[in-house]
């Protein structure tokens, strides 16, 4: 059986309690800025640059707590950091990649930001990403991590 491909990303929480979630563009679905990791870069390399490129956002890698790898689903991984971010207008985020969607043009992975609350993820992301994020992880317990981690 093939090895599971890795996804890295990173929970961008604020002081109250929320988590920044972008919208996949053409979908329904928000999901934490995340992708795959390239040839030659580590999990937390990967994290810094799809977090950089999905939101426009940029963490230093002293800033990152690492939450581990997590199974994501079958024959994908997440490795995940949490970083505690200022609480920006996410109208500021922008996202600097691209895919064709089906009639051809291009369009940005990511069209739309939100701060959210912890308890409202469930409403927006889907099921995979709702259960990493409420049942394998709790983000209180990630945002207690990053106050101590400061």
């Amino acid at each position: 059986m093939a090895a599971p491909v890795l996804s890295c990303g990173i929970l961008v929480l604020d002081d109250r309690d929320e988590l920044l979630l972008c919208h996949a563009t053409g979908t329904s679905r928000w999901d934490i800025p995340k992708g795959r990791r390239e040839p030659g870069e580590s999990e937390i390399e990967a994290a810094i640059r799809e977090t950089s490129e999905e939101s426009g956002l940029r963490f230093a890698p002293h800033l990152l707590l690492d939450l581990g790898r997590f199974r994501y689903r079958p024959g994908k991984d997440l490795h995940l950091f949490a970083a505690r971010g200022e609480r920006i207008d996410p109208a500021r985020c922008s996202c600097s990649t691209h895919f064709r969607d089906a009639r051809g043009r291009l369009v940005p992975e990511m069209d739309g930001y939100a701060w959210v609350a912890f308890d409202e993820v469930p409403q927006r992301c889907a099921k995979n990403m709702t259960t990493l994020l409420t049942r394998t992880l709790s983000l209180y317990e990630v945002s207690g991590r990053l106050r101590e981690h400061r």
